[in-house]
């Protein structure tokens, strides 16, 4: 049998058709029609995993973002194409998968890691919308510049953006040029960036009511983010002494060195111990802050979806609700993301569409990828040739149907297969050669704490979803020989 799936294969495991890869990168154009365009209000969370009321997490204080769930499509096992925010945002955004030479760390550009790459929000702009950037969309704001109709805006300051004197103290102090991992102060909502945000979104859709043309209003949270910094009445929504630490805070049995990391994002904030795990209480606190900021980003979100009701605007656009990736709270004894597990990869989608029934979840396999081409669908545009995801939208009218055999990440050398039952990760060397490998049986063990790659019994299984990551990365070198600007015609 060759190395590589066959195409028949390859096709099964991306839920895509024979006539999909007659033309690489291209799928089916959304046919024409008439009628007002529908607006598109794009929320990203930063940091975001689905610790969410409406993921089952009953402990958390969502509502708002719970509200929207139950008016959506929630989409329960959605993934993140990169582990760390900037080469995330940069994929999602383009529509094209990471490489090991595109989309690799949290610094990147998208417009300099793909030259010429038509954006989601170019796209949208290039067919009549007024297209807005407020906080953080691109990891830099200036990146993919000429996607906006305005400036992207963001809230002027630091972006630690602590309020309270004496952890402004302990950042001019600090070596690392950060202060305390968290804060906690009586002050209200806009007093913290998010709340600043949530005003300036809700300003632009007052304005943007009376514009003569569609728009797509991107909106940016930087909270749960490092810090953990909130209003303090969210810290007090949570009690602290029922605030679990990880069931698992300890390396998975059997897992591979390239596997796991020292979290050197949190340990450079004052009072994080520079090596060694933390001690329980301070684990403890950090969570609490992490529950309190989530909490703080559901009201700013609630406030602007609370002012697109208002103004009557909801009837006729598309709210989009993502976290960038997922993040460590402990488990695995690991804080942060920057890692190939579950953890830091499962991140949450919710998408509300006129027209499309609510209050619906779907456990269909999907990645972020799909989201491009699934706006475009819902907006009825053409779909740029060079998209790699596959539209969800039949999906959200149908969240019990066949869907996906797979979804792909990777971080820096590590490559990941998510199935069904099963997540495989390798990390191979520039020539090729395989130096790490993880394989986590979900139906089994859905925390990932026993690498079984080694098990005898798990030989061919291994092969196979090795062959799925090849066939991955052949696609992604093919698939991007020429041009990415170009828009398929319908077929």
């Amino acid at each position: 049998m060759d190395s590589l799936l066959t195409r028949r294969d390859f096709l099964k495991a991306m839920g895509l058709g024979a006539a999909t890869l007659a033309l690489p990168g291209c799928l089916f154009a959304a046919k024409k029609g008439g009628g007002k365009k529908p607006n598109v209000l794009f929320i990203a969370v930063d940091d975001l995993r689905p610790q969410l009321n409406c993921y089952g997490h009953k402990q958390m204080i969502s509502p708002n973002i719970d509200r929207l769930a139950g008016d959506g499509v929630t989409f329960l096992r959605s993934y993140c194409q990169v582990p760390v925010c900037g080469a995330s945002r940069a994929s999602l955004l383009t529509g094209v998968r990471p490489t090991r030479d595109r989309f690799i760390s949290y610094n990147v550009w998208a417009e300099k890691d793909l030259p010429g790459a038509l954006s989601l929000p170019k796209h949208f702009k290039n067919n009549g919308y007024h297209t807005i950037s407020n906080g953080k969309i691109f990891h830099h704001r200036t990146d993919c510049l000429d996607s906006w109709s305005e400036s992207p805006w963001r809230p002027r300051g630091p972006w630690q953006n602590y309020v309270l004197q004496e952890s402004k103290r302990l950042t001019r102090q600090g070596s690392s040029g950060k202060g305390p991992a968290f804060e906690s102060a009586d002050v209200p909502d806009n007093a913290y960036f998010d709340g600043m945000i949530a005003d300036k979104g809700i300003s632009d859709l007052r304005r943007l009511k009376k514009k003569d043309k569609p728009f797509f209003l991107a909106l940016g949270f930087f909270k749960p983010h490092l810090p953990f910094n909130a209003p303090k009445r969210y810290w007090d929504l949570y009690k602290r002494e029922k605030i679990d630490l990880a069931d698992n805070p300890f390396r998975p049995k059997g897992a591979p060195d390239a596997a796991l990391h020292n979290w050197g994002e949190l340990r450079a904030y004052e009072g994080i111990p520079g090596k060694g795990r933390l001690p329980d209480e301070l684990a403890r606190t950090l969570i609490h802050g992490y529950y309190a900021c989530v909490s703080y980003t559901d009201a700013q979100i609630g406030r602007v979806l609370a002012e697109l009701d208002r103004l009557g605007l909801r009837r006729n656009t598309i709210v989009v609700l993502w976290g960038d990736h997922g993040w460590n709270l402990g488990e695995h004894g690991l804080w942060c993301k920057h890692c190939n597990f579950e953890t830091s990869l499962h991140s949450p989608l919710i998408v509300n569409a006129p027209g499309i029934k609510g209050g619906r979840k779907t456990m269909a396999l999907t990645e972020y990828l799909d989201i491009y081409p699934s706006l475009c669908q819902l907006c009825n545009l053409p779909l740029p040739a060079h998209l790699e995801g596959r539209s969800f939208v039949p999906l959200m009218k149908k969240p019990n149907r066949l869907w996906k055999e797979a979804v792909f990440s990777r971080y820096y050398n590590g490559d990941s297969v998510k199935t069904d039952r099963y997540r495989y990760t390798e990390w191979r060397r520039k020539d090729g050669t395989i130096y790490a490998r993880m394989l986590y049986d979900h139906k089994t063990d859905p925390h990932e704490n026993v690498n079984i790659s080694e098990l005898p019994q798990n030989k061919e299984l291994v092969k196979k979803l090795g062959r799925m990551l090849q066939e991955i990365r052949s696609a992604g070198k093919l698939s991007h020989s020429g041009s990415t600007s170009g828009v398929s015609t319908s077929r």
